[in-house]
C-alpha cells in the first residue's frame, strides 16, 4: 500500500482533505504529513505523542499530613501580626 499523501501538500488542498490527512496521520497510514505555500514546505502535520497516565499515591506513606490543630496553631500569632500587636 502506497502512502496516500507522499510528498508536500498545498494549503488549498490541505484545506479541502484536511479530514483525510488527519485520519491518514490517525491511522498510522502516514508518519506525518508536510504543508506547503507556494511549493515550499510550512508546516508539519504529526500525531499527537500519547500523554502518560498520572499515577496518584506514589507519595503514600512517606509522609505524615499536619492535624487541623496543628495548622492552626499559628492563627493567634499571625492575626496579631497584621493587627500591629505585639506578637506573642
Amino acid at each position: 500500500m502506497s502512502k496516500p499523501f507522499a510528498g508536500p501538500v498545498n494549503m488549498l488542498d490541505a484545506k479541502s482533505r484536511l479530514s483525510k490527512l488527519v485520519a491518514a496521520i490517525e491511522s498510522g497510514a502516514t508518519p506525518e504529513v508536510v504543508l506547503a505555500r507556494n511549493g515550499k514546505p510550512a508546516a508539519r502535520l504529526v500525531p499527537v505523542a500519547p500523554v502518560p497516565a498520572r499515577r496518584l499515591g506514589l507519595l503514600a506513606g512517606q509522609f505524615e499530613a499536619p492535624t487541623l490543630e496543628a495548622l492552626n496553631a499559628d492563627d493567634a500569632g499571625i492575626a496579631a501580626g497584621f493587627s500591629g500587636a505585639a506578637v506573642p
